[in-house]
């Protein structure tokens, strides 16, 4: 199975005493967010998961001991970076620092374990589309000798992100069109690959690979496993990765980020927390007494 650390909340970033301890106890509880009395148990071990991965936006906390992982298990990394400032991303660092995290991370588990994430990619008044061009290649010419790909997706405009953000821009089909033939054409020039991410759209036409950012060719490819022959389910429409299991958990993520759309907002997420214990097999909290604890299902995807 592969164990996902950041789908739901940036552990890296603001829990990472919590996660290299679950690594060292071997296990972790993670809580059912449709049915709350519901935990599920994973082991923690090499031989019960295949590949880890991480998607942060600040990877720096983690660097220090991220050998501890990364010396036992197969691991792929997503890091986040994008052309907004404190006004959208109010807890993520400037690009410039965040870029420089990028690459120490690079050179020390390898650019073929990095993805690029530049996503979601969103319009305002002052996030236009000649301005994402613009940063897209200020950061494509730092990064491209320290990344396995870039993957970008279109902000998906939910209920909630119309509440957050007023001043967003509805993407008209003709302004997918420019930002994938944009994205496209700059990441050829620095030799990159390039994909979308949760996006049915074809846009092969402009250099842009099909969705699929998680699939057990790519976390195979950059580790030298060989993986099963196995449909990629997807983890929502329009998703083509291969299935993982989330140790996070939702209303957590204290970068406070105006599109986000695990936080209902980032009050409920400073609320919760308080009820974080470093300590505690779950992200949040203890086992309560009427909790039912389950032990996950945890099928190897290896070949052999």
């Amino acid at each position: 199975m592969i164990i996902n650390t950041g789908g739901r909340t940036d552990t890296v970033q603001y829990y990472t005493e919590w996660l290299l301890r679950r690594f060292e106890e071997g296990y972790v509880l993670s809580r059912n967010p449709l049915f709350p009395n519901k935990v599920t148990r994973y082991e923690l071990t090499p031989d019960k998961v295949d590949c880890v991965v991480f998607c942060s936006k600040n990877y720096r906390p983690i660097l220090p001991r991220l050998h501890e992982i990364t010396d036992r298990f197969p691991t792929y990394f997503y890091y986040t970076i994008t052309a907004y400032g404190k006004e959208i991303e109010p807890g993520v660092p400037s690009i410039e620092e965040s870029m420089n995290t990028l690459i120490e991370l690079s050179k020390q588990v390898g650019r073929q374990r990095v993805a690029w994430r530049y996503d979601p990619v969103l319009l305002t008044k002052e996030y236009t589309i000649n301005r994402h061009m613009e940063i897209f290649k200020q950061m494509a010419g730092v990064l491209a000798p320290y990344i396995d790909r870039c993957i970008f997706s279109f902000v998906e405009m939910y209920k909630k992100l119309e509440t957050n953000m007023s001043e967003i821009i509805v993407f008209a089909e003709e302004d997918r069109e420019a930002v994938a033939y944009g994205l496209g054409s700059i990441a050829n020039q620095y030799g990159i690959s390039i994909q979308t991410c949760g996006t049915n759209g074809d846009y092969t036409r402009c250099g842009i690979q099909a969705s699929g950012c998680m699939t057990l060719d790519i976390l195979g490819n950059a580790n030298g496993i060989a993986f099963k022959n196995l449909k990629h389910r997807g983890m929502r429409q329009g998703c083509h990765c291969m299935e993982s299991r989330d140790i996070g958990a939702y209303d957590t993520c204290l970068n406070g980020c105006k599109y986000c759309y695990a936080n209902q907002n980032p009050r409920k997420a400073f609320e919760n927390y308080e009820y974080h214990d470093p300590y505690s097999p779950l992200l949040l909290g203890h086992v309560k007494p009427e909790d039912t604890i389950i032990q996950g299902a945890q099928k190897s995807f290896r070949r052999g």
